[in-house]
């Protein structure tokens, strides 16, 4: 017994006798980058812009576009997430209800809101170098070491790291806490096979062996197989989060908590006193600095995926906004009384749906004229060649056109979000989602093709194929500032109507394009697939074909039935092994939460999100868990959408307003703890359904409140969540 005892009093011993010292978590990788900012030349929330900087429609430039430098493209990234998360138009309630010059307490007193502090960039990998997630701590000027916090603002969507700085970024700078970024493994990393350039941790272009560690994204492939891939698939590009086969999301969690990690290592360096011998005992222990872990999209499925794992207590609270989160089960859910259609299906099972019937159901019954987005020709060649694959039973397109949107509804998606699916569609916000998360969670290589489909810059003429890097309209310059316009994702994801293709210039590629004699490879957008044209059809039908070999990959089954085999029958179970990875528990541990969403989501549908892991919280803690649900009506994924869309300005409400006010209500519930109010219906007032459209007013958008009527209350009893009408 005392040979047992004795070593263990000397360990405890040693660890009294030493000092807690403050060490480089080691998944740090690479230098550490920090940079200051004053507030008045440069900042850390607008990039040096300000309030009216980002504002303007007039994006930042470049001296040299071809070579931009890194301020010049940290600039541009700040601009350019900032204004793709939130509706910058004043009369939507940019600078009067957000913005960097409302202050946190809703007044219009900050002027240019620019924040002065320091910024720190860094890797965060297990030393393999094929990870590198991007991290970033901002600690503003104002943060208080004797009243500490920190915000995470996990990227949302593929972004970089800048990727949710209108949000809990601005937020969380507002109220002088450290804010902890991440682009948690699938951020702005783009290969461009053809020349073997890649993206660099601080956005600019280098080839790829003399960026090193300093990369952000090397595609595995060996440079046999890249020559080989070159040859039968010219102008190419890799892309992270779809080609790094990593899975990224099953570690979006992890990554979240890294970031965390990281900055209580930056904060303990910058408040701690270093000893004689060169280190620095910590000032702050896990636990002790408020966190609130915090984001949109996938940024907000982040959040509750970290809070899930975080076994060190780091996490204070979480606020999810418009979280894209998936749980194995869920509650039944109910709305009205009556169960719906479906609830709990994966990202990938509802997304894929939405690809296949989008277009066609654009052209249904009391839809909105979609002419800002596809043609009666185009929506009808979509229905034609669905009915053609034996994807729909209806004979003729308005009937095709709703059943299609009787396929969307029975699928999960409420009826708010009718008016919405074309636009989602013709963006291309879901087919790249679809295409991306394709080759993620079958951990695909940029060399498979996956059902068909690559990654490219267009030319700009009526072929729209695959182009050189350097050739064609500015393309080259479009290559070097990619790390700041880009998304993460190939496709447009706004300029559609216009042709103009991605904000970013990399579209999906058809490598099958049906149009001409022989098989060829074309912009995805404006190609015709083997089954349309078989059909008599011409034009584009936005291949149907591709996207119903993305539909086979998790039904197992093509069109007809029949089950798959070789290839695609690996792929799919590959697939289906990725799913599985990335869903969570619902478990929480008894941190107190709040999830946000808007009840007409279209990308992230409430029923397979934020009702769903309410649900599976729920069930998992039970009815009395600290987890609380605000619903908003009229209220969609893309506030940044709102001013761009026709009728979309009348109709909808920001989100983004319900965001800061459940961050400002968890704030305060960890600070004086303030009590949560219940899960609710908000429902808000559109400006003008029809008509001329008003600015936005408080009437519009109501808040949270704290004692919501009976007929609001979102409930849970027996197995069973309840939501009103």
């Amino acid at each position: 017994m005392t040979k047992r005892i004795l070593p263990l009093l000397l360990a405890l011993a040693a660890c009294h006798s030493s000092p807690d010292i403050n060490e480089l978590p080691s998944f740090v990788k690479g230098t550490i980058i920090k940079n200051t900012y004053d507030g008045t030349t440069d900042d850390l929330l607008t990039g040096g812009l300000g309030k009216s900087g980002l504002q303007s429609n007039a994006a930042p430039g470049f001296a040299d576009p071809a070579n931009p430098t890194v301020a010049e493209l940290r600039k541009r990234t700040i601009y350019v997430n900032y204004r793709a998360l939130i509706d910058p138009t004043p009369a939507g309630g940019y600078g009067v209800l957000y913005g960097p010059n409302v202050d946190v307490n809703g007044g219009n007193t900050l002027g240019e809101g620019m924040v002065a502090g320091e910024e720190y960039l860094a890797f965060d990998d297990d030393g393999s170098g094929a990870q590198n997630a991007t991290m970033m701590v901002q600690v503003p000027g104002s943060f208080d070491k004797n009243n500490p916090c920190i915000v995470t603002a996990t990227s949302s969507g593929s972004r970089g790291v800048y990727g949710a700085i209108a949000t809990a970024g601005e937020w969380g700078l507002k109220h002088g806490c450290a804010v902890a970024y991440t682009d948690k493994g699938s951020g702005m990393g783009v290969h461009d096979l053809e020349a073997d350039t890649v993206n660099e941790i601080d956005g600019m272009r280098a080839v790829r062996s003399n960026a090193g560690a300093r990369s952000n994204f090397n595609a595995p492939i060996s440079d046999a197989d890249r020559a080989a891939f070159n040859t039968a698939n010219p102008n190419r590009f890799a892309v992270k989060h779809a080609h790094s086969q990593q899975n990224p999301e099953k570690d979006w969690g992890k990554y979240t908590l890294h970031a965390v990690e990281f900055a209580y290592y930056v904060l303990n360096q910058k408040f701690g006193t270093a000893q004689s011998d060169g280190k620095t005992p910590r000032v702050y222990h896990p636990g002790q600095i408020l966190t609130i872990a915090a984001s949109v999209s996938n940024g907000g499925g982040a959040a509750l995926a970290a809070a899930e794992q975080d076994t060190e207590h780091f996490i204070s609270g979480v606020v999810a906004g418009e979280p894209q989160v998936q749980v194995g089960s869920t509650a039944t859910i109910q709305r009205g009384g009556a169960t719906v259609s479906a609830s709990a299906k994966s990202l990938y099972d509802y997304t894929t749906l939405a690809v296949l019937y989008q277009g066609c159901a654009a052209g249904a019954t009391g839809q909105p004229a979609n002419t800002q987005f596809m043609t009666a020709a185009q929506i009808n060649n979509r229905c034609a060649a669905l009915k053609a694959k034996g994807l729909l039973n209806a004979a003729t397109q308005p009937d095709q056109s709703n059943e299609a949107l009787t396929r969307l509804q029975q699928a999960g998606w409420e009826s708010e979000s009718n008016i919405i699916h074309s636009s989602h569609f013709a963006t291309y916000a879901t087919p790249s989602v679809a295409v991306t998360y394709a080759n993620a969670y079958s951990r695909s290589s940029v060399k498979d093709n996956l059902c068909g489909y690559s990654f490219a810059f267009v030319d700009n003429t009526t072929s729209s194929a695959p182009t050189p890097a350097t050739a064609g309209s500015g393309t080259g310059n479009a290559l070097a500032v990619i790390f700041a316009t880009g998304n993460g994702v190939p496709g447009p994801m706004g300029a559609f109507a216009s042709g103009a293709g991605s904000s970013s210039g990399i579209e999906i590629i058809n490598d099958s394009d049906a149009t001409g004699a022989t098989a060829a490879a074309k912009a995805d957008r404006l190609s015709l697939s083997p089954t349309a044209k078989n059909a008599g059809l011409s034009g584009t039908d936005f291949n149907v074909d591709g996207a119903a070999c993305l539909r086979t990959l998790f039904t197992g089954q093509d069109a007809s039935g029949a089950a798959l085999t070789g290839d695609l029958l690996a792929k799919s179970n590959a697939l289906k092994a990725g799913i599985q990875e990335v869903l969570r528990n619902g478990r929480l541990h008894g941190v107190p939460t709040i999830l946000v969403q808007g009840r007409a989501d279209t990308l992230v549908p409430v029923n397979h999100a934020s009702r769903a892991y309410l649900g599976a919280n729920k069930n998992a803690e039970g009815a009395g868990s600290p987890t609380v649900y605000y619903e908003i009506t009229n209220a969609q994924h893309f506030d940044a959408f709102i001013p761009l869309i026709a009728g979309f300005q009348g109709r909808l409400v920001p989100l983004h307003r319900y965001v800061i006010q459940s961050l400002d209500l968890m704030y305060a519930h960890l600070k004086t703890n303030a009590a949560l109010p219940p899960s609710q219906v908000v429902r808000t007032v559109p400006r003008a359904p029809t008509g001329a459209v008003p600015p936005i007013a408080p009437d519009n958008v109501p808040p949270i409140a704290a004692s919501p009527a009976a007929a609001d209350q979102i409930t849970f009893a027996n197995g069973t969540l309840s939501i009103p009408n």
